[in-house]
């Protein structure tokens, strides 16, 4: 029974939104059975969020460890299940918010394959502290903020299966009243799927049924194009403030499939980064300043043909 549930409620995305709509519709067809199948699926859809994957890991096993001891998640052989160890798609000082490495889902539900999904914010200001609200400007264009434009870099060897780039970079959400408009906003993004709550973005086959997710991505910065083929470090696109997003990030994490939204999370660790000169592997905790460095590939990616997909 509970492995059948765990195989439902990779659908709870789907049974969700086609509840709201049926719930919706309902003036369209005045016809009570309408509301109660919308509502019967809205309710399930929501039950099924609370469905425990069993084979979900806990904050420990992502929390950084110093490179070189036996504990480091990513070295020798990995074991099945065992968090994937990948580049960092961003380089220089950045802080993670909501992170597995404190909160297992780290964004609070496991929908469009964000079990593990980690937020990157640009903070290259090291006599100041990070933070998420503000009580003045009410609000800042993208461009303001030092996230925005920032490369991001494929983490792994791989081929775009999906791209995105039509979403403008709309204002910041960053300061109380715009947080509360930000809730409503989401809501409405949610019932056009994860593609409007990812803004633009890009999807990347890494191989072994394991795909990279990029979210919020700066409208006409995307270097490619379904159907090519990246290396690691190649240059794939920019940070943007588009979406479903309060302030300039980039928003990233692996998942099963391509389409997100019947996705399941694949745990991830940094193969390399830095705090206070120290080199680990894993995941950064919640706001704490790191430094992560590019390995490998180059300024543009190789292209190896191309499709025309962009929507999930």
């Amino acid at each position: 029974m509970r492995t059948f549930l765990t195989h439902v409620a990779r659908f709870k995305s789907v049974i969700l939104l086609l509840g709201v709509v049926l719930c919706l519709s309902l003036f369209l067809h005045d016809v009570i059975w309408v509301l109660v199948a919308g509502a019967t699926l809205t309710a399930g859809g929501y039950a099924l969020m609370l469905v425990v994957h069993p084979g979900r890991l806990t904050p420990d096993r992502f929390a950084g460890r110093p490179l070189g001891t036996e504990a480091s998640d990513g070295e020798g052989p990995r074991e099945d299940g065992a968090p994937r160890a990948i580049a960092s798609p961003v380089e220089g000082r950045w802080i993670v918010v909501n992170g597995p490495a404190d909160k297992v889902p780290s964004h609070g539900i496991d929908a469009y394959g964000q079990t593990y999904a980690v937020d990157l914010v640009h903070h290259p200001e090291e006599d100041r502290d990070w933070s998420a609200l503000h009580a003045w400007p009410l609000a800042r264009p993208a461009a303001s903020f030092p996230a925005f434009g920032r490369p991001v870099h494929a983490p792994a060897d791989g081929v775009v299966v999906r791209a995105s780039g039509r979403h403008r970079d709309h204002w910041s959400r960053n300061s109380w009243p715009a947080l509360l408009f930000l809730f409503v906003e989401g809501s409405v993004r949610e019932l056009g799927g994860p593609g409007f709550l990812f803004g633009n973005h890009l999807i990347i086959d890494l191989g072994d049924g394991t795909y990279a997710a990029f979210a919020h991505l700066r409208r006409g910065s995307l270097r490619v194009k379904p159907g090519d083929r990246v290396r690691a470090g190649d240059h794939i696109a920019d940070v943007g403030n588009s979406g479903n997003s309060s302030e300039p990030h980039l928003h990233f994490h692996l998942m099963d499939h391509q389409r997100a939204l019947i996705a399941g999370g694949v745990p991830f660790v940094l193969d390399r980064y830095e705090i206070d000169g120290e080199e680990r592997r894993g995941v950064p905790h919640n706001n704490r300043p790191f430094t992560a460095t590019r390995h490998g590939g180059g300024a543009r990616p190789a292209v190896t043909g191309a499709g025309d997909r962009e929507r999930f």
